[in-house]
C-alpha cells in the first residue's frame, strides 16, 4: 500500500461511514487575512466548528495540503517537511471519542495494515482545578482494542513531557496521560492559557514506534511516546473538542461537541514501511531517485541536500497550483525563498542546468491523477519555477562577482551557476555579518551561499557574524520606518507591522527567557518572518516544558499589561551603567538606542535595538492573538533555539 492509496482508501473509508468528500483547500486562503497560508487540515473548517452549518453536512473528510513555512529551517532531517498532506475527518455535534477510536483503530490496523504492536497512544490526565476530569473515556477505548488484538494496555500517568524524561515507559504500558501542555487542545494550547469564549477540549495522540532507534539521552533520560529523539512519531490526533471557556479558570461542556481529527498521511506512510525517514515515501522517493540520477550522487551521502530539494520544490510547485507566483512579498517571498533556497542545494549536488524542467514534471506526475488541477496547471506550474530559476541564475552571478572582491587576487570558473566562462577576481580577508548582508540586501545572494562559498574558498569567517547580519537586518528595518507619524515616525501596516509586533515579542520574551531560566541567558542570534520569530541564546541544558509555559504566562500577561513601548539614545557606556541588555557588546558605537517596555515599577525590558517596535504592547494581542512557543531544541553545543508565534 502506497501513500497515493493509503490516501484514497481514506477517503474511501470514511465516506462508506457518511462523511462527505469535500475538496482541499488552496494553500492560499482568500478569506484569512490572518495567516499566510493553510497550516493545518482543520484551519480551512474553523468557521463550522464554531457553530456555522457546513453546506455538505455534519460529517466531513478531505485531505487537505499543508505549508508550515515557520518550519524552512528544519528541513534536513527525516520527520520534518514544509509541506504535507493532513488527513482528516470531523463530526459537527454528531458521533464522538467512542466512534472515532474506534474506526481510526479499524482503519490503521485492517485497512493500512499497520503493525499495531507498535502503535502507542496519549490521552489528558485532566484539570482538576478547572472541572476537567481525566480522560478515562477514550483510554478505555483504546484499552479495549489494544486487548481485542492480544496487544499490552497498561496505562501510566506522565504528566508533563520532562516528567516523561524522568519515568519513562515501563514493559505492558501502551496507554499514556498527559497534562495540558500535550493533551489539550485549543488555540493557545492549555486549558490555562485557552483564550475566552473558544472551544476547546482533550485529545488523544498516535504514535508508532521504529523500535530499532536508539534512545538518544540528550533529550532526557528515558524515552517516551513525547520524546523528541525519533524513536516515536506521532502519526495522528483525535481531537475532543467538549468544552468552551467562559471566563478565567472556569470552562462549560459544549451541548453538542465536535471531533476534529488529523493525521499526517507522509507519517502514516512512513510507519507503513515502517521506516522514520519520510522522504522514503512514494510520494517523496520518485524525486529523490532523479536527483540521483541527474546528480550522479547519492542519497545517503547527501541526506540534508536533496531532502530540502524535495520538500521545497513539492511546496512550491503546489504553490504554483493555486495561483501563487515568486516575489518579494508576503506568500511570494516564501516561495522565493523556498525555490532559491532548494537551488542553493542542487549546486551543492553539482546540478548545474534545467535543473526545474527536470524536477518538477517529476512532481507533477506525483499528483496529476488525484489532484486534476495540478494535471490542468502542469505546463503552466513548470514555467514559473523555470522562470524563477532563470533570474536566480542572473542573481548569483551578480553576487559572486560582488563576493570576489577583496585582496587575494585568483581566476575562477562560473560552472556552478550555469556558465562557462571565467571570472577573475579575489576573495576577501575575511568575511563579516556586515559583507553578507551586503550581499544579501543589494544582490540577492543568499545568506547561506555566502557562507558556503566562504568555506569553499577557505576565507574565514568571523565568530559573530550572525549576530551582526541581524543587527544589520534590525536596522534595515528601522530605516524603513519613514513618511509618517507616530514615535517611530511611521505608521506602518501590512507585512511591516507584523515584523515589528514579533520584534517586539522577542524583547518581551527575552526577559521572560532571563527571568524564568537564568540571568545567563544571552541572546545569540534571532530571525523574524511574517509567522513567526526564532530565537538563539545560551544555556548548557534542554528547557524544560514547564519553564517555557512560564515564559509564555509572563509574556502574554506584559502584552495584556498594555505597556508602553519608548525608546531614547544615550552614550554606549551609559546604557550598560543603566542596565541596558545587549548582545553584541563592544560591537556597539558611541551612542545607542534603547528601547523601554514599560515604565516602573513595570519596566520589564530595557534592551539596546536599532528597531522597529510598536507603539505599545497590547498591540500584540489585537485580533485575540497570544503569545505562545511552539518549539525548544537545540542550535548548537550549549545553544538553545526557541520559535514562537502570535495565533
Amino acid at each position: 500500500m502506497n501513500t497515493e492509496t493509503i490516501r484514497n482508501e481514506y477517503l474511501k473509508f470514511f465516506a462508506e461511514r457518511g462523511h462527505e468528500v469535500i475538496k482541499r483547500a488552496p494553500l492560499v486562503l482568500q478569506d484569512d487575512p490572518t495567516t499566510l497560508f493553510t497550516g493545518s487540515g482543520m484551519q480551512p473548517i474553523i468557521p463550522y466548528l464554531l457553530g456555522e452549518p457546513h453546506p455538505a453536512g455534519k460529517r466531513l473528510v478531505d485531505s487537505q495540503t499543508c505549508l508550515r513555512a515557520q518550519d524552512i529551517d528544519d528541513i534536513g532531517d527525516n520527520r520534518h517537511t514544509t509541506f504535507f498532506e493532513m488527513l482528516g475527518n470531523w463530526s459537527m455535534g454528531d458521533y464522538f471519542k467512542q466512534q472515532q477510536i474506534e474506526w481510526m483503530f479499524e482503519f490503521l490496523d485492517t485497512v493500512v495494515g499497520l503493525d499495531m504492536s507498535k502503535l502507542y497512544v496519549t490521552c489528558f490526565i485532566g484539570a482538576p482545578e478547572y472541572g476537567i476530569e481525566k480522560d478515562i473515556e477514550a483510554a478505555a477505548v483504546w484499552k479495549k482494542l489494544f486487548e481485542a488484538k492480544g496487544l499490552s494496555n497498561g496505562e501510566a500517568d506522565l504528566g508533563s513531557e520532562a516528567d516523561g524524561y524522568k519515568r519513562g515507559i515501563k514493559p505492558g504500558e501502551r496507554i499514556f496521560y498527559y497534562d495540558g501542555s500535550k493533551n489539550w487542545w485549543s488555540r493557545n494550547g492549555a486549558p490555562e492559557s485557552t483564550p475566552i469564549g473558544d472551544p476547546c477540549g482533550p485529545d488523544s495522540e498516535m504514535f508508532y514506534e521504529f523500535e530499532f532507534v536508539e534512545h538518544n539521552p540528550e533529550f532526557g533520560e528515558f524515552c517516551h511516546p513525547n520524546c523528541d529523539c525519533g524513536r516515536f512519531m506521532e502519526i495522528g490526533n483525535n481531537v475532543f473538542m467538549a468544552y468552551r471557556k467562559v471566563a478565567d479558570g472556569k470552562f462549560e461542556k459544549l451541548e453538542h461537541p465536535n471531533i476534529d481529527h488529523g493525521s499526517g498521511l507522509e507519517r502514516i506512510a512512513a510507519a507503513k514501511n515502517n521506516d522514520p525517514d519520510v522522504y522514503k515515501i512514494s510520494l517523496m522517493w520518485p524525486i529523490i531517485q532523479k536527483l540521483e540520477e541527474i546528480s550522479g550522487k547519492k542519497y545517503d551521502s547527501h541526506l540534508e541536500s536533496m531532502r530540502v530539494i524535495a520538500d521545497h520544490l513539492r511546496a512550491a510547485t503546489f504553490l504554483a497550483v493555486d495561483g501563487c507566483v515568486p516575489s518579494n512579498k508576503q506568500q511570494g517571498y516564501v516561495m522565493r525563498r523556498l525555490i532559491r533556497r532548494a537551488m542553493v542545494k542542487a549546486f551543492d549536488l553539482g546540478v548545474e542546468q534545467n535543473f526545474m524542467e527536470q524536477i518538477v514534471p517529476v512532481i507533477a506526475d506525483l499528483y496529476h491523477s488525484d489532484f486534476p488541477e495540478v494535471a490542468e496547471k502542469r505546463d503552466e506550474v513548470i514555467a514559473v519555477l523555470i522562470k524563477e530559476e532563470k533570474a536566480f541564475r542572473q542573481t548569483l552571478r551578480k553576487g559572486l562577482k560582488e563576493f570576489e572582491k577583496g585582496t587575494q587576487p585568483f581566476t575562477i570558473g562560473v560552472s556552478t551557476i550555469g556558465g562557462s566562462d571565467t571570472i577573475g577576481g579575489s576573495v576577501p580577508e575575511r568575511l563579516t555579518g556586515e559583507r553578507i548582508f551586503m550581499l544579501y540586501d543589494t544582490y540577492g545572494f543568499p545568506v547561506e551561499l555566502s557562507v558556503e562559498e566562504a568555506f569553499k574558498r577557505n576565507v574565514p569567517v568571523v565568530n559573530t557574524w550572525r549576530a551582526e547580519f541581524d543587527a544589520k537586518m534590525d536596522e534595515q528595518r528601522a530605516r524603513s520606518q519613514t513618511a509618517a507619524k507616530g514615535i517611530f515616525k511611521g505608521g506602518l501596516g501590512g507585512q511591516t507591522l507584523q515584523h515589528m509586533k514579533y520584534h517586539t515579542a522577542t524583547h518581551l520574551m527575552y526577559a521572560a527567557l532571563k527571568k524564568v531560566v537564568g540571568d545567563h541567558v544571552t541572546q545569540h542570534g534571532s530571525n523574524i518572518t511574517e509567522e513567526r520569530l526564532r530565537f538563539d541564546f545560551n544555556n548548557d541544558t534542554k528547557v524544560t516544558r514547564e519553564q517555557l509555559d512560564e515564559v509564555e504566562k509572563l509574556v502574554n500577561e506584559w502584552i495584556s499589561w498594555d505597556l508602553p513601548v519608548t525608546f531614547q539614545e544615550y552614550p554606549t557606556s551609559k546604557a550598560f551603567e543603566m542596565g541596558a541588555i545587549g548582545a553584541f557588546g563592544d560591537k556597539y558605537g558611541d551612542t545607542v538606542k534603547v528601547y523601554k517596555m514599560g515604565d516602573e515599577p513595570k519596566r520589564v525590558s530595557f534592551e539596546i535595538c536599532g528597531g522597529p517596535h510598536v507603539d505599545h504592547t497590547g498591540q500584540l494581542a489585537e485580533g485575540g492573538k497570544v503569545f505562545k512557543i511552539t518549539k525548544e531544541e537545540a542550535s548548537s553545543a550549549g545553544i538553545r533555539r526557541v520559535k514562537a508565534v502570535l495565533l
